[in-house]
């Protein structure tokens, strides 16, 4: 029997650190302790599926919390499955005790920890929901007030005119033309014909 230990963040610039910690006292070996940094959307993750490749019957899986397992309901669900009832992993949540499938074997235990696995998933899904929605009004609201996204537009330089009259006129080439504005190609033809619809006002 081996331990191993999940945890995941949504991003790469978040830290992982406050889950690791709380594999501290458990002294699972670093090479058994997998982390993910991706959304809980899915189970497309790499270590999540590396993770589940080395897992063997009577292994034993400890887990943060249900949604650093993920945030989708029937995936929860699903994989709990895979895990406990095909591959014969034992799995502990830490902060909620009866996601223990180490103890309360029977019909009743099982139920039980059906019920607050289902609850849990449940809720952890509905979290994703609300904070998905939550963006989207935000940007929407924010959109209607005038507020850009994306990088902003890179000004049209001092001596665009010139090039671009000296390039028409075949005086010089588009290579030239990029040197001189210090544009990148899709920029120079994105700014151009901006510069050509002003004109023609």
């Amino acid at each position: 029997m081996k331990t191993y230990a999940y945890c995941r963040v949504s991003s790469v610039d978040q830290n992982e650190g406050r889950q690791l910690d709380a594999f501290t006292s458990l002294h699972i070996p670093s090479g058994q302790i997998y982390v993910d940094k991706v959304s809980g959307k899915d189970f497309v993750r790499p270590a999540w599926q590396a993770m589940v490749a080395q897992l063997q019957p009577q292994d034993l899986l400890y887990l943060p919390s249900i949604d650093r397992l993920g945030r989708n309901y029937k995936d929860i669900i699903k994989w709990w499955q895979v895990l406990t009832q095909e591959k014969g992993v034992d799995i502990v949540v830490l902060d909620m005790p009866l996601l223990d499938t180490r103890t309360h074997k029977d019909l009743l235990g099982t139920l039980i920890a059906d019920l607050v696995l289902s609850l849990f998933s449940y809720v952890a899904h509905t979290e994703r929901v609300n904070i998905k929605t939550r963006q989207a009004e935000g940007i929407a609201s924010a959109k209607a007030r005038g507020i850009k996204f994306g990088r902003p537009a890179k000004e049209i330089p001092d001596n665009f005119e010139e090039a671009v009259n000296r390039w028409e006129k075949g005086e010089i080439n588009i290579k030239e033309v990029l040197r001189l504005t210090g544009l990148k190609h899709t920029t120079f033809y994105a700014r151009l014909r901006e510069w050509r619809g002003e004109n023609k006002k």
